[in-house]
């Protein structure tokens, strides 16, 4: 075996939302844009984000997360990727609560019961420098943004959250599935109003308990998950007055659980699934299989 190829990792999902585990921890490397790319672009690793394990670094957290998504930038939140590091670490340790530092805060997690996964997604953040915007809105609940002729848009006004990372979220009255998320929302990702890009989704409010939700992710493109996309969504619902604090977000690839605090803090429940496990080398991105390093 190539000797650099040493970093542990684990394939899994969060509703679909396609996850590297990657272990990191006891090494002062880190997994490079580059091998981020590489791995996007190989089929059997393609995935949504990379969460990378690193040794913590702040008083108080258990590990520190590096977390990047499929064309080697970095984000600051991802909940899916968080659940299924949670999952990984409680396998290994039986540990079932955990605390980690992330580029967007630190957040924390724990495995209860039934093998479901919260995770404290932390305070959402609504004023126009912290989403960050690139322009003053006093009212983040709408901002002027729309899609398609000015006389009749095909989406419009969406209201604008940071999660650790920007989102616009877009509220239909049709079915998420009758919009072309694909074609607007690489354009509303790099509209300068956004000058870190932003996660683009579009809701549909069925009840006062439920959205059904799609997401065009910062870096990524089209989703079947995106955890901190479903929490920006809630938020947004309960501030324009059309849910409950406590809703599930229906997402492609299956269901989250959501409940914005009295506290604020917005926590979100769901499952996870583990795939396969491999070594990698962090700074190529070249990977093998265990099955295929043990029949070698």
């Amino acid at each position: 075996m190539n000797d650099n190829m040493n970093a542990p990792f684990a394939r899994m999902n969060g509703l679909g939302n396609r996850i590297l585990v990657v272990d990191m921890r006891g090494r002062g490397d880190h997994v490079s844009a580059q091998a981020a790319i590489a791995l996007a672009d190989s089929r059997e690793t393609a995935f949504d984000q990379i969460m990378a394990i690193h040794d913590p670094r702040l008083g108080g957290t258990d590990q520190r997360i590096v977390i990047l998504n499929a064309d080697g930038s970095e984000a600051g939140a991802c909940g899916n990727g968080t659940r299924c590091v949670v999952s990984a670490l409680s396998a290994e340790t039986d540990q079932k609560q955990f605390t980690f530092e992330t580029a967007g805060g630190v957040i924390s997690a724990k495995e209860i019961e039934g093998g479901m996964i919260a995770v404290d997604m932390g305070v959402p953040r609504f004023g126009w420098q912290d989403i960050p915007l690139s322009e003053p809105f006093q009212d983040t609940r709408h901002i002027e943004l729309a899609v398609g002729p000015a006389d009749d848009p095909i989406v419009h006004s969406p209201a604008v959250v940071s999660m650790g990372n920007p989102h616009a979220v877009f509220f239909v009255d049709e079915d998420v599935w009758s919009y072309q998320l694909e074609q607007f929302g690489p354009l509303v990702e790099n509209h300068p109003i956004f000058p870190e890009r932003a996660n683009v989704s579009i809701a549909h409010v069925r009840d006062k308990t439920t959205i059904d939700l799609r997401t065009w992710e910062r870096g990524v493109g089209l989703t079947e998950a995106c955890g901190s996309a479903a929490c920006a969504a809630a938020v947004s619902a309960v501030r324009r007055h059309r849910t409950g604090r406590h809703v599930t977000v229906n997402l492609p690839g299956g269901p989250l659980d959501l409940l914005w605090r009295e506290d604020d803090h917005v926590i979100m429940t769901g499952a996870t699934e583990w795939e396969w496990s491999g070594m990698l080398n962090p700074a190529t991105g070249t990977f093998r299989r265990d099955q295929e390093a043990m029949d070698a």
